[in-house]
């Protein structure tokens, strides 16, 4: 009896290892061409002789993509998803920047969103076999990706860096005048539950290489309320101790998701730069989520930047870049044209095209009546200005 017994876990145990492994190459395909598809066919035929000679001279960057959870080899090139640093090169995309979220609730409730419940992450860290540290802690899941594209730097064989300095920003600016395939990466935290709690992970998320912190994203947490929480209230003393901390470190303030309190108190005590990475604003698309016109003047005033995402809840609309470039537009008479950027939200959302179709909103740029020079600094300019102001030296 005894033995049979044991067989018969052996055998068990076997049968949900096999599976197990299974769904370590099935699931996370499945979701990823579930959750970042991309909805409109190309149309490049619409394009003009001048957006494609534009295009092709732009310093092109772009500041949140989410790939790094989706378990994709970045330097190959898919047919799903929608960044890859093949796809990179062919959109002329000189840096993305990856972000890291930690914890996805699967449920938004009708009051927001609650910290509890399923995590969608702890289960892109099962199916694709993380390392077991990172099954129970967001300090570990973000040191762990932030590994990943260490690795695919390394693998890259120079053709990808990961931009931490200002120093690392004008040798690749410098080398790739040169080389117009190099592509850089910068690490972004989405949401500082990854610190649980303790302030001394901050100093290990500097090390892994991160440089731009979101506070919040889906939900309420240590440091202040989420456009997307249950309170949506504003800084906590936690939060108004990490954010002096950061500022130290010379790490940037990233008020993605950030509820309107959260962005009013935050404002009364930075004194650096400040961006938002991916939004949509009030004036063209009237969303909770998307910015006032008073934070965009705010955000303004500390000579940062706002990163206009592509998607339908940001710019109300689904299209090739029209909806986009109305937005930019808004944001550019309302504070100047050298406050806004591209945020566009890639690997997080159904988007119209993936990052081979940034050459769509050079096109719509131009049809909003934008001059070149002007293109040039909301495609990619933007955020190397800020860039080599906010990193840290070196």
């Amino acid at each position: 009896m005894k033995k049979a017994l044991i067989i018969f876990f052996v055998i068990l145990i076997a049968i949900i290892s096999v599976a197990w492994l299974t769904a370590s190459f099935i699931v996370p395909e499945i979701l990823d061409r579930k959750f970042n598809a991309v909805l409109l066919p190309e149309a490049k035929e619409s394009l003009s002789a001048r957006a494609k000679a534009l295009h092709s001279s732009l310093l092109i960057a772009d500041l949140h993509d989410d790939a790094l959870i989706w378990g994709r080899d970045l330097l190959r090139r898919k047919d799903y998803g929608q960044v890859d640093l093949p796809r990179l090169r062919e959109g002329n995309v000189a840096l993305q920047v990856f972000s890291v979220p930690t914890k996805v609730p699967k449920e938004r409730g009708p009051h927001g969103t609650r910290a509890d419940g399923l995590n969608l992450i702890t289960l892109s860290a099962l199916t694709q076999i993380w390392p077991p540290a990172t099954w129970f802690s967001l300090n570990s899941r973000a040191l762990y990706l932030a590994g990943r594209l260490h690795d695919f730097a390394e693998e890259s064989g120079g053709d990808f860096r990961i931009l931490k300095t200002s120093g690392h920003v004008e040798q690749f600016l410098s080398d790739r005048q040169q080389n117009v395939h190099l592509t850089a990466g910068l690490l972004a935290i989405e949401g500082l539950h990854s610190l649980e709690g303790n302030p001394d992970n901050l100093e290990k998320h500097f090390r892994a290489g991160y440089r731009i912190l979101g506070l919040v994203h889906q939900f309420d947490n240590e440091i202040g309320g989420s456009s997307y929480g249950i309170e949506k209230g504003g800084l906590t003393e936690f939060g108004r101790m990490i954010i002096r901390r950061m500022e130290a470190l010379h790490m940037t303030v990233d008020l993605a998701h950030a509820s309107p309190v959260l962005i009013d108190d935050v404002m009364e005590i930075v004194t650096r730069p400040v961006l938002v990475s991916h939004t949509g604003v009030q004036g063209t698309c009237d969303r909770s989520r998307n910015l006032s016109d008073a934070h965009v003047r705010a955000i303004a005033r500390t000579g940062g930047v706002i990163g206009i995402g592509f998607w339908s809840g940001a710019v109300c609309g689904v299209d090739h870049g029209q909806s986009i470039a109305r937005a930019i537009r808004y944001v550019a008479d309302l504070v100047g044209v050298e406050h806004v950027a591209l945020g566009s939200d890639f690997d997080g959302d159904k988007l119209p095209f993936d990052v081979t179709g940034m050459i769509y909103i050079t096109q719509a740029l131009l049809d909003q009546g934008f001059e070149e020079d002007e293109i040039r600094m909301i495609m990619g300019e933007n955020i190397f200005r800020l860039l080599r102001e906010v990193l840290p030296g070196g």
